[in-house]
């Protein structure tokens, strides 16, 4: 078995670990500025997964499915609007938790 694709599997069950307990850890907060924050961090943990999916679904296919279903240009912009939103919603969600750790939440 070529082992970058062993490693490639064992990626799936850290995200969806990761994307399930991230939305648990939210709901648990209760809203509140704290849950807030850490739903926006889960939100962005969901998108980042589907941008992971579909790197190993492009590994294992060779074919580039935003490319695909939207062209080239529109392919580069719907992966570079996922970045964006990935590390946005990131940021702004640890943003939101400093603030209410800091008392102004």
């Amino acid at each position: 078995m070529d082992p970058m694709l062993l490693f490639s599997a064992l990626e799936l069950p850290f995200l969806l670990v990761t994307v399930i307990y991230s939305f648990r850890v939210a709901r648990a907060m209760r809203g509140g500025a704290f849950g807030a924050g850490m739903r926006l961090v889960a939100w962005g943990f969901l998108v980042m997964a589907v941008g992971h999916l579909h790197m190993q679904y492009q590994h294992l296919t060779g074919t580039h499915l935003f490319k695909s279903l939207l062209g080239e240009t529109g392919g580069q912009a719907a992966w570079f609007a996922a970045l964006i939103t990935t590390w946005g919603l990131t940021a702004f969600g640890f943003f939101a938790v400093e603030r209410a750790a800091r008392g102004k939440g």
